[in-house]
């Protein structure tokens, strides 16, 4: 049995790592997050030591790391700017860091937490789970298996409706979340160039709070995306079935069905991360890299080739 402690256990995805903690026989004995209303820990590790300031957590790791209760694994959901922070104090408590995506903001940050892994001999492991999704797993292999010279058309749409407080929150501060195309589409685009291949071309046709759509040319793929956190976006039917989430990508015009089988990732992430099969720094490189250069680009309008569903955009 491996001991964990998490920073960040308010928000929407800490419970799928408490889950994913306990799922694999684990235990939980610290937890820091500024927010103390969070009963969600009883349904997982009522036990577990609870701090709200930072100082008085890393006090407590470093008492358990002197008195040999050692901490094997941090686990990470805090705010996205913060993750680098939080991962060297994982790191430097003698401790694996587990970390949410995006994993951070900037690829020169990913530079540096390798030279801190190479001081400290512990490992930076990042949730990439869509790569653990039966059906992209399945895709993937299609594609290797198919003509080596053939270039995919991929539609990708994802509309996940967030309320007012999205904006007041740090996730509506594009310095702390990196941006819509950072928080919400990261995962997709970790995705598209596992499955595609390398960039060869990133154009971005809008970006803005609750929308962001571009075109990217992969290796062996040309990829239009839309993005949106506007429940105005969601397709007629979704809504009329009171959905709130609409999830859709073609290849070749064709629909690859996954709207389901999310709610295990977590905990296949970390059967992986606990075997010694998690991914690395270097498998979340070029993900980072994408998202930073979409938020550093200049939007160049509805030229060209965008996403059918720009054609119903507007304000």
């Amino acid at each position: 049995m491996k001991n964990f402690a998490l920073i960040g256990a308010a928000g929407y995805i800490a419970p799928r790592h408490m889950r994913a903690i306990k799922d694999t026989g684990n235990n939980l004995i610290a937890i820091m997050d500024p927010c103390d209303s969070i009963g969600i820990i009883d349904s997982y590790f009522p036990e577990a030591e609870f701090f709200t300031e930072f100082e008085r957590f890393d006090r407590h790791l470093d008492k358990l790391r002197r008195r040999e209760t050692k901490i094997d694994y941090v686990s990470i959901t805090s705010p996205n700017y913060l993750h680098d922070a939080h991962i060297r104090i994982a790191l430097r408590n003698d401790a694996d860091a587990i970390c949410e995506k995006p994993l951070v903001l900037n690829p020169w940050t990913v530079d540096n937490l390798k030279i801190i892994e190479n001081e400290t001999g512990h490992h930076v492991n990042t949730i990439l789970q869509l790569r653990l999704h039966p059906t992209i797993a399945e895709l993937k292999k299609r594609i290797e298996e198919g003509p080596k010279d053939k270039i995919y058309d991929i539609d990708l749409t994802y509309i996940t409706s967030r309320g007012r407080w999205y904006d007041v929150s740090w996730k509506g501060d594009i310095s702390k979340s990196g941006g819509m195309a950072t928080n919400i589409g990261i995962h997709f685009f970790d995705m598209l160039q596992w499955i595609f291949g390398y960039v060869q071309k990133n154009i971005l046709h809008v970006q803005e709070k609750d929308v962001a759509a571009g075109f990217m040319q992969f290796q062996r793929a040309r990829v239009r995306w839309f993005l949106s956190i506007n429940d105005n976006m969601l397709p007629k039917s979704v809504k009329e079935a009171g959905k709130r989430t609409y999830r859709s990508i073609t290849v070749d015009g064709k629909e690859l069905e996954f709207s389901e089988g999310f709610t295990e990732l977590h905990t296949k992430s970390y059967e992986k991360i606990l075997a010694g099969e998690g991914f690395s720094l270097e498998d979340a490189r070029t993900a980072v890299e994408i998202a930073f250069n979409i938020r550093n680009a200049i939007p160049i309008g509805l030229r060209g080739e965008y996403h059918p569903f720009l054609k119903n955009w507007g304000r």
